[in-house]
């Protein structure tokens, strides 16, 4: 079946998604092809309506249906953007969406997706065990099951978005595509080599969630529990999608979860715009093996914005400890009357602000006339925070990044 998959099809797809997906600007970022050494230009989909691609394969799949199959409606399974997209365009058709979502979904998600008017039923504790309740529940009534990834049409909506990174900038040599069960993968690599059969296609997967990775590569490489990219932590990668990767994409490969990170806040700063994990699993690869992209005009798709404000604040706190924005360190010195106004104002002296201060004095090892003071800094950076200890340890105090 995968075979069928043609440029044909993903062109009659970007004809019916007109006007209902954004075509979404891509641009060169200057500043990250510096820092990676190759030409890099983003794919902003995170700025669709629902913040993800995956509007771009329920639009074309529920636009497919026939008028039988209207009238009973669809369901689908999710715990994030596909669910928000099935949702959206299935309100905007007018027919009846149900969506099954885990029980552990966030909250903020559950009430999104039935902002765009689909009927959420939480079942089960895994994503498996909503994928069979929905199963069910099409078999019952009749709807529609419009799978996330493991569907034609689905996949060739996705693809859309490569027949319009290569209008915009048609001598990309490469692409850099997040992978979870490979619907949009499989929907690039498809219009992408038909057009340009010398391009690259380069897939990523976390090394927590690498089911495409082992399925194709033949790899056992162990099944994580959770990532940041909840968008591509999929157990099993999709048949159909599976085939297409093997016969198109030219290697996989895996990021860890410091790279990605690092890559969602590299966006942020830099471009100003907000990723998901899975959105930033590109740009994550770059970081990982510049040697691999170096010199080459690469693609990479910034497939969703969706993530949780909570995941976001760790993320960019983590980011400012590795970078030695903030440092924490361990002050000790004599317990008398002015020591913590002595040990403060040698810190501002040296530029640092105070972000959070424990004076102890019973849980420490030192002597009972010593306190102990632990302080959380902002600093300008690592040499910063150099500078900070050589000014405690110069006032007689000890002083040592904990």
């Amino acid at each position: 079946m995968a075979r069928m998959l043609s440029l044909q099809d993903i062109r009659d797809a970007a004809v019916r998604v007109q006007g209902h997906v954004l075509n979404t600007p891509c641009v060169e970022s200057q500043t990250l092809s510096q820092i990676v050494g190759a030409q890099i230009f983003l794919k902003f989909e995170n700025l669709q309506f629902t913040a993800s691609f995956k509007e771009r394969g329920a639009c074309n799949k529920l636009t497919l249906l026939t008028p039988d199959e209207r009238a009973h409606g669809v369901v689908a399974m999710s715990a994030g953007n596909h669910a928000q997209g099935v949702a959206y365009h299935a309100q905007r058709l007018g027919l009846r969406a149900v969506i099954v979502m885990p029980r552990f979904t966030p909250g903020v998600k559950v009430e999104r997706t039935r902002g765009f008017g689909a009927e959420v039923v939480l079942h089960g504790d895994t994503l498996d065990e909503a994928r069979a309740h929905a199963y069910a529940l099409a078999q019952a009534q009749g709807l529609i099951f419009v799978h996330p990834y493991d569907d034609e049409a689905v996949a060739a909506g996705q693809g859309t978005l490569a027949l319009e990174m290569l209008a915009a900038v048609p001598d990309l040599d490469t692409l850099v595509i997040a992978v979870g069960g490979g619907g949009l993968i499989a929907g690039v690599a498809t219009a992408a080599k038909a057009l340009q059969p010398g391009i690259e296609i380069v897939g990523v997967q976390t090394t927590r969630f690498p089911a495409m990775v082992n399925a194709v590569k033949g790899t056992h490489h162990p099944q994580g529990t959770s990532t940041i990219a909840e968008g591509i932590a999929v157990g099993t990668p999709g048949v159909i999608t599976q085939e297409v990767v093997k016969r198109l994409v030219d290697d996989l490969v895996l990021v860890d979860e410091g790279d990605i990170e690092q890559a969602v806040l590299m966006l942020l700063e830099i471009e100003k715009t907000l990723v998901e994990g899975a959105g930033a699993a590109g740009l994550a690869a770059l970081l990982r093996y510049p040697e691999r992209f170096a010199g080459r005009k690469v693609g990479l798709v910034l497939c969703g914005g969706n993530i949780d404000p909570l995941l976001l604040a760790a993320i960019i706190e983590r980011g400012m400890v590795r970078s030695g924005r903030l440092a924490r360190i361990k002050v000790s010195a004599r317990d008398t009357p002015g020591a913590l106004a002595r040990i403060t104002a040698t810190v501002a002296d040296a530029g640092a602000n105070i972000e959070e201060v424990h004076h102890q004095r019973a849980f420490t090892l030192l002597s009972a006339q010593n306190v102990e003071i632990e302080l959380v800094l902002q600093m300008r950076g690592h040499a910063h925070v150099a500078e900070v200890l050589e000014q405690l340890r110069s006032a007689g105090m000890e002083a040592a990044l904990v």
